[in-house]
This record gives C-alpha cells, sequence and structure tokens, in this order.
C-alpha cells in the first residue's frame, strides 16, 4: 500500500496483444486512445486531427468507418500517421474487411450489429489476413432484437448474453 491508495491498482491478467506496434494488456503500459472527430472521408482533416492526438501523448487512435467513403479514405490516413489506427466499425461487415485492407492495426466491431455468424467469421478472417487485432464489444444500442424482446430493455445479463453468443 502507498501513500496514495487510489494509485495501487491492481489489473486483471490478461493476454498482451499488439496494436500496431503498441502493446495492449498483460504486463505492457496501459496505451491511452483517443477517437477523431472529423469525417474520416475527408482524409486530410482526418490526418491532422490523428497527429494532433498523437502529439497530445495517445497511443493509438480510433477513427469511424460507417461508409465505404471512410474505409477507402482509410488506406491514406494509415500511411501517413505515425500511431496504429483502429477502425470503429458500424453496422456492415464489408466495412471491417475493407478497413482490414486498409491496414488499420485494429478493428473494433460489435458482433450485434455486424449481421451474422457467417459475416463476423469473414471479418474475422479478414483480421487476421492482414494483421489485424480486434477488439470486440457489446453495448445497450446494438443488442439483438431477441434479446431486447427477452430482457424488455438494454441490461448488463442482455449485454453479456450478447457478448457470449
Amino acid at each position: 500500500m502507498s501513500v496514495r491508495p487510489w494509485r495501487d491498482i491492481e489489473r486483471r491478467k490478461c493476454r498482451q496483444i499488439m496494436v500496431g506496434n503498441v502493446p495492449v494488456g498483460g504486463d505492457a503500459p496501459i496505451a491511452v486512445q483517443s477517437m477523431t472527430n472529423t469525417l474520416t472521408s475527408d482524409a486530410q482533416a482526418t490526418i491532422r486531427q490523428v497527429n494532433e492526438i498523437a502529439e497530445a501523448g495517445a497511443d493509438i487512435v480510433r477513427v469511424s468507418c460507417p461508409d465505404v467513403d471512410s474505409t477507402k479514405a482509410l488506406k491514406e490516413i494509415c500511411k501517413n500517421v505515425a500511431v496504429p489506427i483502429v477502425a470503429d466499425i458500424h453496422f456492415h461487415y464489408k466495412r471491417g474487411i475493407e478497413a482490414a485492407e486498409a491496414g488499420a492495426a485494429c478493428l473494433r466491431i460489435n458482433p450485434g450489429n455486424i449481421g451474422s455468424e457467417d459475416r463476423v467469421r469473414e471479418v474475422i478472417k479478414a483480421a487476421k489476413d492482414h494483421g489485424c487485432s480486434m477488439r470486440i464489444g457489446v453495448n445497450g444500442g446494438s443488442l439483438e432484437k431477441d434479446l431486447l424482446e427477452k430482457y424488455g430493455e438494454p441490461c448488463p445479463e442482455a449485454m453479456v448474453e450478447s457478448a457470449l453468443d
């Protein structure tokens, strides 16, 4: 115990992965991640903002990839920044495949809004083929309809069941 007990963080043991050249998890130092608020399809504005975020101290930067124009711009973005890029994939599995092909270091997906199990497998294959790590998550806004019907509303139990599915 130190003089400042709130600083005594006991980290859960987990496997270390790489997001580009940044180790995450395991015994790696905690990595700082932020997200752009530019339209990713505007490659120059997004590159500027990623570089500003990196200069401010972020190790990893996430960009939104909701459409084809965004994933097309991603190739140029990834080539012109010094930090790994996480592609935040919205609703369409093909955006995940395109982002992996464009050079994203990591894909952030929510299987509940990507589609069928086969589509999720296609995104996983693209990530493996292109050396991307993946962050898989769930949130209340993207729960499957059957889970919303079962639980009546977004709740922790529904999110856990969605993640396990």
